[in-house]
């Protein structure tokens, strides 16, 4: 069975990612469009550097193009922030990224994004599982003479747009007028290009390192991590850079290092944007959180009037909100971010730019503003655990804690809980915990946040333990 989830439909490359599977994916999409009489616009699709993408976006063409849909195709490969502008930009109806993001190498995938760039919502995927399932033995015409007949037409300067949308919205006076040096850690990913073409029309000086195309993202997880980052946290303090940037495979989570060679997480890099866009720039609204993701947001929203919105999993659900209540900014712990104005996804391309501009602006360093924040409203520690798991024991964890919910004993005093996304135990105190499955991975994932990394350990711990892990 197919099955799209909060990043939309994974699965392991030679196992269930093969070309029969993806081609039953595309068939659904072409049932759906024709379904929905939306076949009078074409569908783009776009694909990252991971094993067999650019086939597989070649298949998915194929297929859509045997049902007299037109394809709009990329001769590169391409972030998938991208592929959200054009639908956007483009009034397009679908548009397709071939990706599975930020998972191991073993994995590839098929998004889904739907109109106004937005990542497909669960009604639209679970329409789509469902044509799939009714779908055998799909149509398909080879790519070639498809493009001879006009089906697939490569798009002639696809970033173009892409890039003058995010220098309108960045203030690259300040950029150019503060001169960073940038380290970038492609991390072998696709979104090399806009950033690198954004700093440099900013005159920023900008090296990279792990440019090249590897099937294997150099042994490690296509993840901008404390843990992913240690070459980049190393070159950043040895070779005196003012910063470090590092995208996810598909280019839309981002990571950071300081000019000491710390690592700055997503949670502070969401928390510094948030308020340097409402302290130094003078913005006005609300931001949107999941429900993984630091509570220093309500702190700072609070401070300044402003509410925090939480939301479950799944950056469809923060794009949302931030259109419901106009928020300034809407993110999530896993490293991605949008700001209003913007596309309707997450954009590290965008979200480099400003976190450049705003050390710029500021004349601060990212650890001296992560300090004015912690001096203003306190720490705030995030700990996780992400648990391999037999699939066999999912029916029974998901007993304990959706069903029965049943709960560790914790030493601090329960305010709430909720069961909206997982289940997330709100404390008196302000920490929380937080245990579901991944949406994109076979795994239980635990976050928990305190004032110090001990106490959310804690809290993992006895979450651990109560499940027999």
């Amino acid at each position: 069975m197919i099955e799209f989830g909060t990043g939309g439909w994974r699965a392991e490359i030679g196992k269930d990612f093969v070309c029969e599977n993806i081609r039953l994916v595309a068939a659904g999409v072409l049932k759906m469009i024709k379904d929905e009489h939306k076949d009078e616009k074409p569908v783009i699709i776009g694909y990252d550097r991971r094993f067999l993408s650019w086939n597989a976006a070649k298949w998915v063409a194929e297929v859509l193009s045997a049902g007299g849909i037109r394809v709009y195709f990329l001769n590169r490969s391409a972030p998938t922030p991208l592929i959200m502008h054009t639908v956007l930009k483009r009034g397009l109806h679908y548009g397709i990224e071939i990706t599975a993001s930020h998972n191991p190498s073993a994995y590839n995938g098929i998004k889904l994004i739907v109109e106004q760039g937005r990542d497909a919502p669960v009604e639209t995927t679970g329409k789509l599982e469902k044509i799939i399932a009714g779908i055998e033995n799909p149509e398909f015409i080879d790519f070639d003479a498809a493009v001879e007949k006009g089906l697939i037409e490569y798009i002639k300067n696809p970033f173009n747009d892409y890039i003058d949308d995010i220098i309108a919205q960045i203030d690259m006076g300040a950029l150019r007028e503060r001169g960073l040096r940038v380290l970038f850690d492609v991390m072998h990913g696709s979104g090399s290009y806009p950033l690198v073409v954004i700093y440099h029309t900013a005159r920023c000086t900008i090296d990279s390192i792990n440019l090249d195309k590897d099937a294997f993202f150099g042994n490690q997880m296509p993840a901008p991590t404390d843990e992913s980052l240690t070459m980049l946290k190393y070159r950043v303090k040895l070779d005196n850079y003012d910063l470090g940037i590092a995208l996810d495979g598909d280019g839309d989570r981002l990571g950071i290092v300081d000019c000491s060679g710390k690592y700055i997480d997503a949670n502070s890099i969401l928390c510094m944007l948030y308020y340097y866009l409402l302290k130094y720039k003078g913005w006005k609204g609300p931001v949107v959180r999941n429900i993984s993701t630091t509570h220093m947001l309500d702190k700072i929203a609070e401070s300044f009037g402003e509410k925090c919105y939480e939301v479950p999993v799944g950056f469809k659900y923060v794009s949302a909100k931030i259109d419901e209540v106009d928020a300034v900014l809407g993110g999530e712990s896993s490293g991605g971010l949008t700001v209003r104005g913007h596309i309707h996804g997450k954009d590290s391309i965008y979200a480099a730019s400003l976190f450049s501009e705003m050390i710029s602006v500021t004349g601060k360093t990212p650890g001296e503003i992560r300090e004015e924040l912690e001096r203003e409203y306190g720490k705030f520690v995030m700990a996780e655990d992400n648990l391999v798991f037999d699939p066999s024991r999912k029916p029974e964890i998901n007993e304990i804690v959706m069903t029965q919910k049943l709960l560790p004993e914790f030493d601090e005093e329960i305010e709430k809980v909720s069961y909206e996304d997982g289940c997330k135990v709100y404390f008196k105190n302000g920490d929380f915990v937080i245990c579901r499955f991944s949406g994109t991975e076979p795994l239980l994932r635990i976050f928990a946040e305190s004032s110090d990394r001990r106490t959310a350990e804690k809290y993992i711990n006895s979450f651990k333990s109560f499940l027999n892990f």
